[in-house]
């Protein structure tokens, strides 16, 4: 698809009102970074550090500092909740919020239907008995 002239002039436009805005996020970044602190240096420091290029000897450093610190760790989050991979259940018995009502009404019967030995899925058809 053509770029259209609409769409041009919109990023340019947003590209100013960025220009025009920064140092306005600069002051309030800082302001938030200063937020409980009296020393007014050790926060410029850190922010000096932000800005500025950190050679990637330094940063290897750090990581491997960091990476022989934690030999317990596997690098996985841990969940609060466990979920049955099959149900998608959680300890409480709750399906997940991405979940449509459809779906876990399905799970529900499928569920349901296994445990009782009856139900929409284990029905055999009913024919003459001779």
């Amino acid at each position: 698809m053509a770029k259209s002239l609409r769409s041009k002039w919109k990023r340019k436009m947003r590209a100013e009102k960025r220009k025009k805005n920064a140092p306005k996020e600069l002051d309030r970044l800082k302001k938030a970074l200063n937020f409980g602190k009296k020393d007014d240096d050790a926060v410029m420091t850190a922010i000096q550090e932000i800005a500025t290029v950190v050679p990637v000897e330094k940063i290897t450093k750090e990581a491997d500092i960091a990476v022989a610190g934690d030999g317990d760790d596997d690098g996985r989050m841990e969940l609060e909740s466990k979920r049955d991979k099959k149900t998608l259940l959680n300890e409480h018995g709750q399906y997940p919020v991405w979940m449509n009502q459809r779906q876990a009404k399905k799970l529900r019967s499928k569920r349901m239907a296994k445990k009782s030995g009856k139900g929409k899925l284990n029905n055999k058809k009913k024919g003459i008995a001779w």
